[in-house]
């Protein structure tokens, strides 16, 4: 038996006229009139329209040259995809037909003709490959265009796109905001950013309804850890000045420059959360902020090497490497964000003074460089564009 069906599937050849038993003739409105020539066994094995149209209750089955005949008809921007359909009727019994359908426009025309035509396994085969690939933007748009009409045959291919239940998003929103207010390497400060930028995102009101709410009984929690975020700032930033005073009259002991750090690591805290916007201040507490905690740190740090190299005080003097650099990333961020003649200041005291090699400011130099050498151009381009737009 196995043989025979082997036999079978080598002889039965799409447009082999020796040995087919019916035209499909695929026709168009614009006149488009095309015969594939096909076999009565394959088409009412795989396809209920065939089956239904090849039997003896449809009594209008024409006959062409010794053959029955099927008129099929459809749209001019349909007819590659019947055409692919019908081939692949021919394929699909043999098994996977995943590397045939050349991309997901495809797919989706052929899963349309399938779904009109009802051939259950190209249904099949269609939504298996559209559920499993990487759609582009457009094609996410088409597809929510027309799957949704086709019924439960065809639900996998919108797993992606469904509402998510509460919990999963709580349970995302939280990992995010962890994050977003953590201190990863500066390697890290986009994804970050990204972070920040999508939490509010979720909680904004938009042309949708927010994924929290105040129901949710998170946003609250979240807005009274900003607002706590916020208090200690602002704490942090009154008692500067006094901290850094008394650190300053500090010995160079162990205990003292333990204590020097340990300032020093939540001052990274309270920076950041300036530096990436978590808190807002006023330029002038920017500003007054870096000036006090800038020349702290440049001085304090070679004291903290100088203290490890010790094996007695290696431990009690830990600080993560990267969190050095993540405080760097935050005095250039917050250098950058200041009115370019505040930086000219800084950039100046750094540029002046012995300890240059850290924080290094390489960066904020260049940018300030830049913006400074360009500000005229800019601001007469952009000058000229509001008059233009005044005068119209």
């Amino acid at each position: 038996m196995e043989t025979i069906d082997k036999e079978e599937k080598i002889a039965c050849v799409i447009g082999d006229r020796s040995t087919s038993d019916v035209v499909v003739r695929l026709r168009t409105q614009e006149g488009r009139d095309d015969w594939l020539y096909c076999h009565s066994e394959i088409l009412i094995r795989n396809c209920k329209y065939f089956a239904d149209r090849l039997s003896e209750n449809w009594p209008t089955c024409q006959i062409i040259d010794s053959r029955n005949c099927v008129d099929v008809y459809c749209q001019e921007s349909d007819f590659d995809y019947h055409v692919n359909l019908i081939r692949l009727l021919y394929i699909v019994i043999d098994g996977s037909v995943d590397d045939l359908w050349h991309g997901v426009r495809n797919a989706l025309g052929v899963l349309q003709v399938a779904v009109e035509l009802g051939c259950p396994q190209i249904i099949t085969a269609c939504v298996n490959y559209l559920e499993a690939v990487a759609w582009e933007e457009a094609e996410e748009e088409e597809i929510l265009k027309i799957v949704p009409r086709m019924g439960l045959q065809a639900e996998p291919i919108l797993a992606r796109l469904q509402p998510v239940n509460q919990s999963s998003i709580v349970s995302i929103f939280l990992s995010a905001m962890r994050f977003a207010t953590s201190s990863p390497p500066p390697s890290m400060n986009d994804l970050k950013s990204s972070a920040q930028e999508q939490l509010e995102y979720m909680l904004t009101e938009d042309d949708d309804a927010p994924l929290l709410t105040a129901d949710d009984n998170i946003k609250p929690e979240i807005l009274s850890k900003l607002e706590i975020m916020r208090e200690f700032v602002e704490y942090w930033f009154d008692a500067s000045e006094k901290i850094v005073k008394v650190l300053e009259q500090g010995n160079s002991t162990t205990e003292v420059v333990e204590i020097k750090l340990r300032a020093i690591e939540v001052t990274s805290k309270v920076l950041e959360a300036i530096g990436y916007g978590t808190v807002i201040l006023p330029t002038a507490k920017r500003l007054q902020v870096l000036k006090m905690w800038l020349p702290f740190v440049r001085v304090t740090k070679p004291l903290i090497d100088s203290a490890t190299m010790d094996c007695e005080n290696a431990v009690a003097l830990k600080m993560d490497g990267e969190m050095w650099q993540s405080l760097e990333s935050t005095f250039v961020s917050i250098i950058l964000a200041l009115p370019s003649g505040d930086q000219a200041e800084v950039l100046t005291e750094w540029l002046e003074n012995e300890c240059i090699r850290y924080p290094d400011l390489t960066e904020a130099f260049e940018v300030w460089c830049y913006r400074s050498k360009v500000a005229k151009r800019r601001l007469s381009l952009l000058g000229d564009e509001h008059a233009m737009t005044n005068s119209i």
